[in-house]
């Protein structure tokens, strides 16, 4: 399984970007995809997190301004970040684990996932 990360890049505060995560083979009915980050000195914390079921749960600091999402027939998941502050910044990252948010909520344990991405920037500037 590879799992490649674009849409990084720099931005002022209160933009947005949305990252892609393309995946050569999708896991299907049980996964879970999520996004983590990865601060400079931190770290790496989860962000958000999707599952074959299309449940959804994130981390406190970005609920209502991120959104994760995926497309099946494309491969491919998805984050909108919408009104990124300065402490958005970081190396973002996709990962895959083959467990369902229903048979494990906890979703923010990184050894769940067997597969990462390489991760893109997003600067995030005041």
């Amino acid at each position: 399984v590879q799992l490649a990360e674009s849409g990084g890049g720099s931005v002022q505060a209160g933009g947005s970007l949305r990252l892609s995560c393309s995946v050569s083979k999708f896991f299907f009915p049980t996964s879970c995809m999520g996004w983590f980050r990865q601060a400079p000195g931190k770290e790496r914390e989860g962000v958000a997190v999707i599952d074959s079921d299309g449940r959804t749960a994130y981390a406190e600091p970005v609920k209502g301004r991120f959104t994760i999402s995926q497309d099946n027939s494309e491969r491919t998941l998805y984050l909108q970040m919408n009104s990124l502050t300065v402490d958005d910044s970081g190396t973002y990252l996709c990962a895959a684990r083959l467990v369902t948010l229903n048979d494990r909520p906890t979703w923010e344990k990184l050894s769940d996932y067997g597969w990462w991405g390489q991760g893109t920037q997003v600067t995030v500037s005041a």
